[in-house]
């Protein structure tokens, strides 16, 4: 079994596991996080698996690139254009999923 087949957000990307979908494209899949920091939290995934965000950034920044363009594009919709963009990589910094996503919150003043 590949890396991607045993992916929570490949099995979500592909329709196995519902989500509350955002945004869609040819490369690129958003979605509510089940477990929200913020009035709005939102995850942002390459459909290409990747385990962590320097991996994608040194395997295809241009899509790392689409991903800040897709968050920014939730914020405008969602709150002014506010946003705090996270990736956490590797176990101790908090990843769960090693599938890169990126965490948009926004929806409200965030503090610190």
């Amino acid at each position: 079994m590949s890396d991607c087949d045993d992916c929570l957000f490949c099995r979500i990307i592909a329709g196995e596991i519902p989500s509350g979908k955002v945004y869609e494209d040819e490369t690129t899949y958003a979605f509510n996080d089940i477990n929200p920091k913020a009035k709005v939290h939102v995850l942002v995934v390459p459909k290409k698996h990747y385990a962590n965000v320097a991996e994608l950034a040194a395997g295809d920044p241009a899509r790392l690139a689409h991903m800040v363009e897709v968050a920014q594009g939730i914020a405008d919709d969602a709150f002014h254009g506010d946003y705090r963009l996270v990736f956490n990589t590797g176990a101790d910094a908090g990843q769960t999923v090693f599938h890169v996503h990126a965490h948009v919150m926004t929806g409200e003043t965030l503090d610190e």
